[in-house]
C-alpha cells in the first residue's frame, strides 16, 4: 500500500507539476531521496555525496546566525527574545516535548497517509495521537560544513522516543531570493523532496513567527519536488499555510505553537515546549 501511494503522489506531481530547470529555481536545490526508504542515515549518505564535513558536536544550531533570516526593515529587529536566537543557533543544547491535535476531515486522510507512506520510508511520522509523544522525541542536530568551515545545512533529526519512529528529518539554512531572508526546510522523499519557505517575522513583543503562506512560487510556501534528472525537476506549489510562533510564557519558559491550514481549513496544531539540557 504504502509503495502505491507514493508512485500516485509522484504521478500527481508529474502531471500537475510544473517542469523547470534546476539552475531557474535555486531555491529548489537541495537534498532529494533516491531510495525508497529515508530514516535517519539519509544525513550522513548525503554529506558524503555531496563532499561536505559531518559535524555533530554537542551544541549546533539550525542557524549559525539567526539574524541573517530576518529582513534589515523588520522594525521589531532589536526587540528579538534573546533565548529565541540561542535557540535557533544552539539547538542541540534543548529538550523538547510535543503535543499534536488533528482535526477534521483531514484527520483520516493524514491517518492513512502516515500509517503507509511516512511509515514506510521513516519519514514525517507526525504523531497521530498525544500519547505517542508521551516520553517525548529526540532532539538531533547534524552540522553539514564544506572545506572552508562554513554551515551549509543544518539537520535536525527528530525521533519519538516511544516507537523511535522519524519524526522529522528536515535540513535547515537560510537562502535569499531577490535579496529577501527566508528559513528553508528540505524534507528528502523518494525521487524528490518536501520544501518549504519560511519567511521570519519579529513580534512587538520579542516573540518570532516563521510564516509559510506565499500564493505563488517563489517565495514563502509548500513546494513538493519530483525529480527527473539532475538538472530538471517538476514541482507542484501546494496552498499549505502553517505558522510556526516561538515564545516565552510568563515563567521564561520557550514554547512554540505550530498551525497547519490546507485551504483555509486548519487540520493540524502541535505545541512544543522547550527547556535547556542541564548539565
Amino acid at each position: 500500500m504504502n509503495k502505491i501511494l507514493s508512485v500516485c503522489i509522484n504521478c500527481w506531481v508529474d502531471w500537475t507539476g510544473t517542469k523547470q530547470n534546476l539552475k531557474d529555481v535555486p531555491w529548489l536545490v537541495g537534498p532529494y531521496g533516491k531510495k525508497e526508504y529515508i530514516g535517519g542515515g539519509f544525513y550522513k549518505e548525503f554529506a558524503e555525496e555531496a563532499g561536505l564535513e559531518v559535524n555533530d558536536d554537542y551544541g549546533g544550531g539550525l542557524v549559525s546566525d539567526f539574524f541573517e533570516a530576518l529582513e534589515c526593515n523588520d522594525i521589531n529587529r532589536g526587540k528579538l527574545d534573546a533565548a529565541i536566537k540561542h535557540f535557533y543557533e544552539h539547538t542541540a543544547e534543548y529538550k523538547l516535548d510535543v503535543w499534536s491535535e488533528w482535526y477534521h476531515p483531514v484527520k483520516y486522510f493524514a491517518h492513512i497517509l502516515i500509517k503507509t507512506v511516512s511509515s514506510g520510508i521513516d519519514q514525517l511520522n507526525i504523531p497521530l495521537k498525544p500519547l505517542e509523544t508521551s516520553r517525548g522525541i529526540s532532539n538531533e542536530v547534524i552540522v553539514l560544513k564544506d572545506a572552508k568551515q562554513k554551515q551549509i545545512f543544518a539537520c535536525w533529526l527528530r525521533r519519538a522516543i516511544l516507537t523511535n519512529k522519524v519524526t522529522y528529518a528536515g535540513f535547515y539554512s537560510i537562502i535569499k531570493i531577490n535579496e529577501k531572508p527566508f528559513i528553508r526546510v528540505v524534507f528528502p522523499l523518494p525521487k524528490g523532496s518536501a520544501t518549504v519557505l519560511l519567511r521570519v517575522s519579529v513580534q512587538s513583543d520579542g516573540s518570532v513567527k516563521l510564516i509559510s503562506d506565499g500564493k505563488k512560487p517563489g517565495g514563502a510556501g509548500y513546494y513538493r519536488v519530483k525529480v527527473i534528472n539532475e538538472q530538471v525537476i517538476r514541482y507542484k506549489f501546494i496552498p499549505l499555510k502553517e505558522v510556526i510562533h516561538v515564545y516565552s510564557d510568563s515563567e521564561k519558559v520557550l514554547r512554540t505553537d505550530h498551525i497547519f491550514w490546507y485551504w483555509g481549513m486548519k487540520f493540524l496544531q502541535l505545541h512544543y515546549k522547550i527547556n535547556p539540557i542541564k548539565e
